[in-house]
Order: C-alpha cells, then structure tokens, then sequence
C-alpha cells in the first residue's frame, strides 16, 4: 500500500506520497491558509487529491499542530489558533471518504527519525523539538507511544522551576519558558536591555553577558533532559526544531546533561536530526 503524508505547519502545508520502499513518488508544499479553518481544511483535500490521482490504494497520515484530545476528538494545545476545539480528523475523513491517522508535529518527527533518519538503528527513540515551543515524542520499537491521554512526550511542560516564568498553559516554571527560541530571547534581553534574534545573540556568545546566558541556558537543557532520561531512559535522543542546529548543545549540552541524571553510567547518545523540516511530512506518511 502506498503512503500519503501531510504536514500541516503554520506557514506551509506538504504532502508526500511514499511507495512500499519508502521512496517518493510526488511531492508538493502550497502555502497555509491563515485563521481560516475552513480553507485549511480544502488546501489540504486539494492536495492529497491532487498526488493521489494516479492511484487508489494509499493511506493517510497528518501531521499537525496540537493534539486531540481523547476526550473530545478536538484539537488542543495548537499553536495555530483556528484549529483549537475543531474537529479536525473527524472533518478530514469525512472530505477522504476514509479512515486518517492524525499526530502532532513532535510525536511526527519522532517516528521519522526512528524509521527513516538519526535514530534508526535505535530501539526506544526520544524526539525533541526545539523552536517556538518545546515538545517531543517517543517511538518504541518503531511504534509511536502516544501514552493514556495523547500527551506521551510533553517534556515542554515538565515543571523546571517552582514558581517560575508563566506559561501560555496556566502553569508557572515549564521548560518550554526557559529553552524555547523566544523565551531564550527574552532572557537575554532581560541581562542586556537589547532586543535581538537568537541567531544574533549566538553571535555575542562568547562575551561576558553571553557567557552568562549560555550558561543559563546548558543548565535548564541539562536539568530538563536529565529528567526525561530518569524516566524514559531511551537508547537515543535526536533534537529537532531551528535550536537542534546550536553546536553546543551536543558538546557542552550533553555534559550538562550528563551531570543532572541519575547514574553512574550515563551514555545516552543526544543526535542532531538528519530530516530536517521534512520530518513532519515523511513521520505523518509513517503513521500508519
């Protein structure tokens, strides 16, 4: 059977048709609609209509921003908005005349790194994202582990520290509000009263006040890493999302890392992603 995907980004929609070897066959990205719910839901019927054509027997997968929520069937936690309290999956198989299956863009770039990039060789898989936001998925034994209520993964929102930054999602202190790109942002603009971009600040990391930042950062990463690794305890960990392309992170950050967990033995190999932003399309088209 073949394999369609989709991902479903904030500024871009992909589909992807893979054969029974994993190889592409048609690709197309078209812009996404924005704060329309209505014309996502056609751009992307448009699409998987128009790199299905040739054949009938394929499956669906989406990639997509938030989560559904077991309770509801209705999209949460997204980031673009329009989606919040849809019902997204429901919507898409009702235009595809067929069953979908449907995951978030961390749980998406877990499964097609463990099937298809850095983490193939690996058995219990922990992906990272790290950009806008901060989240992650967990494939074991090349089957993603969503866990009882769809949130398997969430590292983002793992308290850090007690008391800490306000979170958009009502609690304080979450690593997401320490290790995102934004908030890495703001921690610098809070040392230094500058407005600046994070590729930017990287530029100054070697001066006393980017001393200081990087080292703020090493340590939240460490912490929040270490405590996945207590946990999980994954044969691998790949980082995604624009801060998997920060060098340090796999020198200094995995130390950092190192440091905070809780064994004496700790050799956990911390990966760069090897599909950069096709993770999304391919790990949708992998989901079934």
């Amino acid at each position: 059977m073949y394999k369609l995907g989709v991902d479903l980004g904030g500024t871009k929609t992909e589909a992807i048709l893979l054969d029974e070897n994993l190889n592409v066959l048609e690709r197309k990205r078209v812009s996404t609609p924005q704060n329309d719910y209505n014309e996502i839901l056609n751009t992307i019927s448009s699409l998987v209509l128009e790199i299905s054509s040739n054949i009938s027997d394929f499956s669906i997968g989406v990639c997509t921003p938030g989560t559904i929520s077991k309770h509801t069937g209705l999209i949460k936690n997204s980031n673009t908005q329009c989606l919040i309290g849809k019902p997204l999956k429901e919507d898409l198989e009702r235009k595809f005349g067929k069953k979908i299956s449907m995951e978030n863009d961390a749980n998406c770039f877990a499964m097609a790194e463990s099937k298809m990039g850095a983490a193939k060789d690996f058995d219990l898989v922990f992906g990272v994202i790290m950009g806008t936001g901060v989240g992650g998925g967990i494939v074991i034994d090349g089957k993603l582990h969503s866990g009882r209520t769809n949130i398997g993964g969430e590292w983002g929102h793992h308290t850090l520290h007690w008391n800490g930054n306000q979170c958009y999602c009502g609690k304080t202190g979450c690593v997401e509000t320490y290790i995102s790109g934004p908030s890495l942002e703001k921690q610098w603009m809070n040392l230094s009263g500058q407005s600046i971009c994070l590729p930017e600040i990287l530029s100054h990391v070697e001066s006393e006040l980017g001393q200081k930042w990087k080292n703020n950062f090493l340590e939240n990463f460490g912490f929040g890493l270490a405590n996945v690794i207590d946990i999980l305890d994954p044969d691998v960990i790949v980082l995604g999302g624009g801060l998997s392309n920060i060098d340090f992170l796999y020198t200094e950050g995995k130390k950092s890392v190192y440091d905070k967990v809780f064994s004496d033995l700790v050799d956990t190999p911390i990966l760069k992603n090897k599909l950069g932003d096709s993770a999304g399309v391919f790990g949708a088209a992998l989901l079934n």
